[in-house]
């Protein structure tokens, strides 16, 4: 079955961040997360983050991690055809501010690499449709979950509970 692959679009200098370990997790997260469904992940600066998060959010403010989802996403696994094969939809888009990623891990004492995995699982599960503000706990429970799988450190909906 033919289809995109997940991307990792690089718009700041990132040297703290392994390009090749990073685009096999956002494939990982592709394959086992979004049920096959590829995803482009921007990373950014704050001040892109910041015009972003006002254009869309109409929050002035940088954030770390913003999820478009793709306009109209079809059920997981479902394909559409391009005339002679199969085609899997995109997810949608993901960006992460790689300053908030940095200053993040300095204070809960991982790498940045790590911090933008975070970020990146966090706004997966956005974009399969999950939303910590409406759903009773289930996309926090999901997010404790694949954590673990995963092996990265406290997610981001842990530490809003505290």
């Amino acid at each position: 079955m033919a289809s995109e692959r997940s991307s990792i679009v690089y718009h700041t200098p990132a040297r703290a961040l392994r390009r090749r370990p990073l685009l096999e997790f956002a494939r990982r997260l592709e394959t086992d997360v979004a049920a096959g469904r590829p995803f482009c992940c921007v990373v950014t600066d704050d001040r892109e983050m910041r015009r972003l998060n006002r254009q869309f959010r109409h929050m002035d403010g940088a954030t770390d991690v913003l999820s478009f989802p793709a306009a109209s996403p079809p059920k997981a696994g479902a394909t559409r055809w391009n005339g002679l094969q199969p085609v899997i939809s995109s997810l949608g888009e993901l960006a992460i501010s790689f300053d908030r990623a940095r200053e993040q891990a300095a204070g809960f004492g991982h790498s940045a690499e790590d911090e933008v995995r975070v970020l990146m699982l966090h706004g997966v599960l956005h974009l399969t449709g999950m939303d910590h503000e409406r759903d009773g706990g289930e996309m926090h429970r999901a997010e404790q979950r694949w954590r673990r799988r995963l092996r990265l450190p406290e997610g981001l909906i842990e530490r809003t509970l505290r």
